[in-house]
Protein backbone atom coordinates (compact mmCIF):
# COMPACT_ATOMS: atom_id res chain seq x y z
CA UNK A 1 0.00 0.00 0.00
CA UNK A 2 1.28 3.46 -0.82
CA UNK A 3 0.08 7.02 -0.41
CA UNK A 4 0.19 9.69 -3.09
CA UNK A 5 -1.16 13.17 -3.73
CA UNK A 6 -3.55 13.99 -6.56
CA UNK A 7 -4.28 17.67 -7.30
CA UNK A 8 -7.86 18.26 -8.50
CA UNK A 9 -9.68 21.19 -10.07
CA UNK A 10 -11.98 23.57 -8.21
CA UNK A 11 -15.00 21.86 -9.81
CA UNK A 12 -13.83 18.40 -8.73
CA UNK A 13 -13.24 19.75 -5.22
CA UNK A 14 -16.90 20.79 -5.13
CA UNK A 15 -17.93 17.30 -6.28
CA UNK A 16 -15.86 15.80 -3.44
CA UNK A 17 -17.73 18.00 -0.96
CA UNK A 18 -21.10 17.05 -2.47
CA UNK A 19 -20.29 13.35 -2.15
CA UNK A 20 -19.09 13.79 1.43
CA UNK A 21 -22.13 15.78 2.57
CA UNK A 22 -24.72 13.51 0.91
CA UNK A 23 -25.80 15.83 -1.89
CA UNK A 24 -24.85 13.05 -4.32
CA UNK A 25 -26.10 10.15 -2.19
CA UNK A 26 -26.04 7.16 -2.57
CA UNK A 27 -22.60 7.70 -4.13
CA UNK A 28 -19.74 7.25 -1.68
CA UNK A 29 -17.01 8.07 -4.15
CA UNK A 30 -16.20 8.23 -7.85
CA UNK A 31 -17.83 5.67 -10.15
CA UNK A 32 -16.28 2.36 -11.10
CA UNK A 33 -16.54 0.97 -14.60
CA UNK A 34 -19.69 -1.08 -13.92
CA UNK A 35 -21.63 1.89 -12.55
CA UNK A 36 -20.32 4.18 -15.28
CA UNK A 37 -21.41 1.90 -18.12
CA UNK A 38 -24.78 1.21 -16.49
CA UNK A 39 -25.44 4.95 -16.16
CA UNK A 40 -24.57 5.52 -19.81
CA UNK A 41 -26.72 2.66 -21.09
CA UNK A 42 -29.63 2.49 -18.66
CA UNK A 43 -29.58 5.73 -16.61
CA UNK A 44 -29.18 3.61 -13.48
CA UNK A 45 -26.36 2.47 -11.25
CA UNK A 46 -25.35 -1.18 -11.49
CA UNK A 47 -27.68 -1.95 -8.54
CA UNK A 48 -30.62 -0.41 -10.50
CA UNK A 49 -30.76 2.84 -8.49
CA UNK A 50 -31.82 5.76 -10.75
CA UNK A 51 -28.81 7.85 -11.81
CA UNK A 52 -28.32 9.71 -15.05
CA UNK A 53 -24.91 11.43 -15.24
CA UNK A 54 -21.52 9.79 -14.51
CA UNK A 55 -19.55 11.19 -11.58
CA UNK A 56 -15.93 10.65 -12.60
CA UNK A 57 -12.45 11.55 -11.40
CA UNK A 58 -10.28 12.26 -14.45
CA UNK A 59 -6.52 11.68 -14.11
CA UNK A 60 -3.50 11.85 -16.43
CA UNK A 61 -3.08 8.81 -18.69
CA UNK A 62 0.15 7.81 -16.92
CA UNK A 63 -1.44 7.69 -13.47
CA UNK A 64 -0.51 4.51 -11.57
CA UNK A 65 -2.00 3.10 -8.36
CA UNK A 66 -2.81 -0.28 -6.87
CA UNK A 67 -5.99 -1.59 -5.28
CA UNK A 68 -6.08 -0.45 -1.67
CA UNK A 69 -3.75 2.51 -2.18
CA UNK A 70 -4.78 5.68 -0.40
CA UNK A 71 -4.81 8.77 -2.59
CA UNK A 72 -4.96 12.20 -0.99
CA UNK A 73 -6.99 14.58 -3.10
CA UNK A 74 -5.72 18.14 -2.76
CA UNK A 75 -7.16 21.40 -4.05
CA UNK A 76 -5.40 23.94 -6.26
CA UNK A 77 -3.65 25.45 -3.22
CA UNK A 78 -2.38 22.06 -2.06
CA UNK A 79 -4.79 21.79 0.88
CA UNK A 80 -6.10 18.24 1.49
CA UNK A 81 -9.73 17.55 0.54
CA UNK A 82 -10.22 13.82 1.03
CA UNK A 83 -8.65 10.39 1.15
CA UNK A 84 -9.73 8.09 -1.66
CA UNK A 85 -9.39 4.31 -1.46
CA UNK A 86 -8.27 3.37 -4.98
CA UNK A 87 -10.42 0.70 -6.65
CA UNK A 88 -9.65 0.75 -10.35
CA UNK A 89 -8.42 2.80 -13.29
CA UNK A 90 -10.12 2.68 -16.69
CA UNK A 91 -10.53 4.62 -19.92
CA UNK A 92 -13.77 6.05 -21.27
CA UNK A 93 -14.93 6.82 -24.77
CA UNK A 94 -15.65 10.53 -24.70
CA UNK A 95 -17.68 10.21 -27.89
CA UNK A 96 -19.91 7.53 -26.36
CA UNK A 97 -20.28 9.59 -23.18
CA UNK A 98 -21.19 12.72 -25.14
CA UNK A 99 -23.75 11.05 -27.37
CA UNK A 100 -25.47 9.15 -24.55
CA UNK A 101 -25.44 11.85 -21.85
CA UNK A 102 -25.68 15.06 -23.88
CA UNK A 103 -27.40 13.62 -26.94
CA UNK A 104 -24.73 15.17 -29.18
CA UNK A 105 -20.99 15.06 -29.81
CA UNK A 106 -20.89 18.64 -31.13
CA UNK A 107 -18.27 20.68 -29.32
CA UNK A 108 -20.44 23.78 -29.54
CA UNK A 109 -22.31 22.23 -26.60
CA UNK A 110 -20.50 23.50 -23.45
CA UNK A 111 -20.81 20.15 -21.67
CA UNK A 112 -19.31 18.29 -24.62
CA UNK A 113 -16.50 20.84 -24.94
CA UNK A 114 -15.68 20.44 -21.25
CA UNK A 115 -15.68 16.64 -21.59
CA UNK A 116 -13.23 16.69 -24.49
CA UNK A 117 -10.88 18.95 -22.52
CA UNK A 118 -10.60 16.30 -19.80
CA UNK A 119 -8.37 13.17 -19.97
CA UNK A 120 -10.08 9.95 -21.04
CA UNK A 121 -8.54 8.12 -18.07
CA UNK A 122 -10.50 8.00 -14.81
CA UNK A 123 -10.10 6.33 -11.43
CA UNK A 124 -12.73 4.89 -9.10
CA UNK A 125 -12.85 4.61 -5.35
CA UNK A 126 -14.80 5.57 -2.23
CA UNK A 127 -13.90 8.53 -0.05
CA UNK A 128 -12.52 7.26 3.27
CA UNK A 129 -12.20 10.63 4.97
CA UNK A 130 -12.85 14.24 4.05
CA UNK A 131 -11.55 17.53 5.37
CA UNK A 132 -13.47 20.71 6.08
CA UNK A 133 -14.22 22.35 2.72
CA UNK A 134 -13.62 26.04 2.13
CA UNK A 135 -16.48 27.22 -0.03
CA UNK A 136 -17.83 30.72 -0.69
CA UNK A 137 -21.26 31.78 0.64
CA UNK A 138 -20.76 29.68 3.75
CA UNK A 139 -23.55 31.50 5.57
CA UNK A 140 -26.11 30.46 2.98
CA UNK A 141 -24.91 26.91 2.28
CA UNK A 142 -26.86 24.12 3.98
CA UNK A 143 -26.10 20.39 3.82
CA UNK A 144 -28.80 17.73 3.33
CA UNK A 145 -28.54 16.80 7.01
CA UNK A 146 -29.18 20.43 7.96
CA UNK A 147 -32.12 20.97 5.62
CA UNK A 148 -33.85 17.78 6.73
CA UNK A 149 -33.65 18.94 10.34
CA UNK A 150 -34.82 22.42 9.36
CA UNK A 151 -37.83 21.13 7.40
CA UNK A 152 -38.85 18.99 10.38
CA UNK A 153 -38.54 21.95 12.73
CA UNK A 154 -40.75 23.99 10.40
CA UNK A 155 -43.19 21.06 10.24
CA UNK A 156 -43.02 21.05 6.46
CA UNK A 157 -44.27 17.74 5.09
CA UNK A 158 -44.41 18.78 1.43
CA UNK A 159 -41.41 20.75 0.22
CA UNK A 160 -40.97 21.88 -3.39
CA UNK A 161 -37.42 22.41 -4.66
CA UNK A 162 -36.68 25.09 -7.23
CA UNK A 163 -33.33 25.26 -9.00
CA UNK A 164 -32.07 28.31 -10.84
CA UNK A 165 -28.85 29.67 -12.29
CA UNK A 166 -30.30 33.15 -12.90
CA UNK A 167 -31.46 36.17 -10.97
CA UNK A 168 -35.25 35.92 -10.50
CA UNK A 169 -37.68 37.54 -12.90
CA UNK A 170 -41.46 37.60 -12.54
CA UNK A 171 -41.86 34.31 -14.42
CA UNK A 172 -39.64 32.52 -11.91
CA UNK A 173 -41.56 34.06 -9.04
CA UNK A 174 -44.94 32.96 -10.37
CA UNK A 175 -43.71 29.44 -10.99
CA UNK A 176 -42.38 29.26 -7.42
CA UNK A 177 -45.56 30.67 -5.90
CA UNK A 178 -47.76 28.38 -7.96
CA UNK A 179 -45.84 25.43 -6.51
CA UNK A 180 -45.93 26.96 -3.04
CA UNK A 181 -49.71 27.33 -3.17
CA UNK A 182 -50.18 23.60 -2.47
CA UNK A 183 -47.00 22.85 -0.48
CA UNK A 184 -45.87 23.69 3.04
CA UNK A 185 -42.71 25.41 1.87
CA UNK A 186 -40.35 25.98 -1.04
CA UNK A 187 -36.62 25.27 -1.12
CA UNK A 188 -34.93 27.89 -3.32
CA UNK A 189 -31.61 26.37 -4.33
CA UNK A 190 -29.63 28.58 -6.75
CA UNK A 191 -26.59 27.00 -8.39
CA UNK A 192 -23.26 28.59 -7.48
CA UNK A 193 -20.13 27.78 -9.44
CA UNK A 194 -18.60 27.94 -12.89
CA UNK A 195 -20.82 29.83 -15.33
CA UNK A 196 -20.94 30.66 -19.02
CA UNK A 197 -20.09 34.18 -20.26
CA UNK A 198 -23.26 36.26 -20.09
CA UNK A 199 -24.66 34.46 -17.02
CA UNK A 200 -25.39 36.43 -13.87
CA UNK A 201 -22.54 36.34 -11.35
CA UNK A 202 -22.97 34.27 -8.20
CA UNK A 203 -23.10 37.39 -6.03
CA UNK A 204 -25.92 38.88 -8.10
CA UNK A 205 -27.97 35.68 -7.95
CA UNK A 206 -27.65 35.37 -4.17
CA UNK A 207 -28.36 39.04 -3.43
CA UNK A 208 -31.27 39.15 -5.89
CA UNK A 209 -32.95 36.13 -4.27
CA UNK A 210 -32.43 37.54 -0.81
CA UNK A 211 -34.20 40.71 -1.93
CA UNK A 212 -37.06 38.82 -3.57
CA UNK A 213 -37.67 36.59 -0.55
CA UNK A 214 -37.55 39.44 1.98
CA UNK A 215 -39.94 41.63 -0.02
CA UNK A 216 -42.38 39.25 -1.70
CA UNK A 217 -42.69 35.98 0.25
CA UNK A 218 -44.64 35.24 3.44
CA UNK A 219 -42.57 34.56 6.52
CA UNK A 220 -41.67 30.89 7.10
CA UNK A 221 -42.53 29.88 3.54
CA UNK A 222 -39.03 29.74 2.04
CA UNK A 223 -35.63 28.22 2.76
CA UNK A 224 -32.91 29.79 0.63
CA UNK A 225 -29.65 27.89 0.28
CA UNK A 226 -27.10 27.76 -2.53
CA UNK A 227 -25.93 24.60 -4.28
CA UNK A 228 -22.23 24.46 -5.14
CA UNK A 229 -22.33 22.59 -8.43
CA UNK A 230 -21.04 22.86 -11.98
CA UNK A 231 -23.82 22.78 -14.56
CA UNK A 232 -23.40 20.17 -17.30
CA UNK A 233 -26.23 21.57 -19.48
CA UNK A 234 -27.28 17.98 -20.13
CA UNK A 235 -30.99 18.77 -20.45
CA UNK A 236 -33.26 15.79 -19.61
CA UNK A 237 -30.62 13.66 -17.92
CA UNK A 238 -29.46 16.55 -15.77
CA UNK A 239 -33.04 17.38 -14.77
CA UNK A 240 -33.31 13.91 -13.22
CA UNK A 241 -30.00 14.33 -11.39
CA UNK A 242 -31.19 17.69 -10.06
CA UNK A 243 -34.30 16.00 -8.68
CA UNK A 244 -32.22 13.25 -7.04
CA UNK A 245 -30.04 15.84 -5.31
CA UNK A 246 -33.11 17.71 -3.99
CA UNK A 247 -34.57 14.43 -2.71
CA UNK A 248 -31.36 14.10 -0.70
CA UNK A 249 -32.03 17.53 0.80
CA UNK A 250 -35.39 16.26 2.00
CA UNK A 251 -37.66 17.74 -0.66
CA UNK A 252 -40.77 15.84 -1.70
CA UNK A 253 -41.32 17.64 -5.03
CA UNK A 254 -39.15 19.25 -7.72
CA UNK A 255 -40.26 22.02 -10.07
CA UNK A 256 -39.30 21.31 -13.68
CA UNK A 257 -39.92 24.11 -16.15
CA UNK A 258 -39.36 24.66 -19.84
CA UNK A 259 -35.90 23.64 -21.13
CA UNK A 260 -34.65 22.69 -17.67
CA UNK A 261 -30.83 22.39 -17.72
CA UNK A 262 -30.83 23.01 -21.45
CA UNK A 263 -28.58 25.14 -23.60
CA UNK A 264 -29.03 26.53 -27.11
CA UNK A 265 -31.33 24.38 -29.22
CA UNK A 266 -29.93 21.00 -28.24
CA UNK A 267 -33.10 19.77 -26.51
CA UNK A 268 -36.82 20.02 -27.15
CA UNK A 269 -38.51 22.60 -24.89
CA UNK A 270 -40.18 20.01 -22.63
CA UNK A 271 -37.82 17.04 -23.04
CA UNK A 272 -36.70 17.47 -19.43
CA UNK A 273 -40.27 16.78 -18.32
CA UNK A 274 -40.91 13.81 -20.61
CA UNK A 275 -37.89 11.84 -19.30
CA UNK A 276 -39.45 11.43 -15.85
CA UNK A 277 -41.86 8.79 -17.17
CA UNK A 278 -38.84 6.45 -17.13
CA UNK A 279 -38.35 6.87 -13.37
CA UNK A 280 -41.44 5.83 -11.39
CA UNK A 281 -39.13 4.84 -8.53
CA UNK A 282 -37.29 8.15 -8.24
CA UNK A 283 -38.52 8.96 -4.72
CA UNK A 284 -39.38 12.60 -5.48
CA UNK A 285 -42.36 13.89 -7.44
CA UNK A 286 -41.66 16.20 -10.41
CA UNK A 287 -44.00 19.16 -10.93
CA UNK A 288 -44.22 20.25 -14.54
CA UNK A 289 -44.76 23.88 -15.50
CA UNK A 290 -45.31 25.62 -18.79
CA UNK A 291 -43.38 28.81 -19.47
CA UNK A 292 -44.86 31.92 -17.87
CA UNK A 293 -45.19 35.28 -19.65
CA UNK A 294 -46.97 38.59 -19.19
CA UNK A 295 -50.11 38.82 -21.35
CA UNK A 296 -51.13 42.36 -22.32
CA UNK A 297 -54.65 41.17 -23.03
CA UNK A 298 -55.06 39.25 -19.76
CA UNK A 299 -53.30 42.08 -17.89
CA UNK A 300 -51.32 39.59 -15.86
CA UNK A 301 -48.98 36.62 -15.73
CA UNK A 302 -50.15 33.55 -17.63
CA UNK A 303 -48.87 30.56 -19.56
CA UNK A 304 -49.90 28.82 -22.76
CA UNK A 305 -52.08 26.37 -20.87
CA UNK A 306 -54.40 29.08 -19.56
CA UNK A 307 -53.97 32.00 -21.97
CA UNK A 308 -55.69 31.94 -25.40
CA UNK A 309 -54.06 35.07 -26.83
CA UNK A 310 -51.49 35.22 -29.65
CA UNK A 311 -47.74 35.70 -29.28
CA UNK A 312 -47.84 39.41 -30.10
CA UNK A 313 -49.84 39.99 -26.90
CA UNK A 314 -47.14 38.36 -24.77
CA UNK A 315 -44.08 39.74 -23.04
CA UNK A 316 -41.70 36.80 -22.71
CA UNK A 317 -39.19 36.64 -19.86
CA UNK A 318 -36.06 36.31 -21.97
CA UNK A 319 -32.61 36.10 -20.38
CA UNK A 320 -31.08 37.54 -23.54
CA UNK A 321 -33.48 40.47 -23.42
CA UNK A 322 -32.64 41.03 -19.74
CA UNK A 323 -28.94 41.23 -20.47
CA UNK A 324 -29.58 43.72 -23.29
CA UNK A 325 -31.69 45.93 -21.02
CA UNK A 326 -29.16 45.99 -18.18
CA UNK A 327 -26.19 46.41 -20.54
CA UNK A 328 -27.82 49.49 -22.07
CA UNK A 329 -28.24 51.05 -18.64
CA UNK A 330 -32.04 50.80 -18.70
CA UNK A 331 -34.45 49.31 -16.15
CA UNK A 332 -36.66 46.32 -17.01
CA UNK A 333 -40.38 47.10 -16.70
CA UNK A 334 -42.15 46.06 -13.49
CA UNK A 335 -44.03 43.44 -15.50
CA UNK A 336 -40.66 41.80 -16.11
CA UNK A 337 -38.78 42.04 -12.81
CA UNK A 338 -39.42 43.35 -9.29
CA UNK A 339 -37.94 46.85 -8.80
CA UNK A 340 -36.07 45.77 -5.64
CA UNK A 341 -34.40 42.98 -7.60
CA UNK A 342 -33.52 45.42 -10.39
CA UNK A 343 -31.87 47.73 -7.85
CA UNK A 344 -29.76 44.86 -6.52
CA UNK A 345 -28.59 43.86 -9.99
CA UNK A 346 -27.74 47.45 -10.96
CA UNK A 347 -25.67 47.83 -7.78
CA UNK A 348 -23.25 45.10 -8.92
CA UNK A 349 -20.40 45.81 -11.30
CA UNK A 350 -20.12 43.63 -13.25
CA UNK A 351 -23.49 41.88 -12.97
CA UNK A 352 -22.66 39.29 -15.66
CA UNK A 353 -19.86 36.79 -16.17
CA UNK A 354 -17.48 38.20 -18.77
Amino acid sequence: MRDQLLPVSKETAVTVTNIATGVLSPLKGFMNRADYQSVLDDMRLADDTPWTIPILLHVPSDFVAGVGDEITLVDESGAPLALLAFEECYRISRKEYAEKVFGTSERSHPGVAKLYEAPDTVIAGDLKATFEPRLPFEGITLTPAETRVLFREKRWREVVAFQTRNAPHIGHEYLQKTALSFADGIFLNPVIGKKKPGDFTDEVIVDAYRSLVSNYYPANSVVLSVLHYEMRYAGPREAVLHAIMRKNFGCTHMAIGRDHAGVGNFYKPYAAQEIFTEFPDLGITPLFFREFFYCKKCLGIANEKICPHPADERLNFSGTKLREIFSSGQRPPNEFMRPEVVDVIRSHHPAFVE
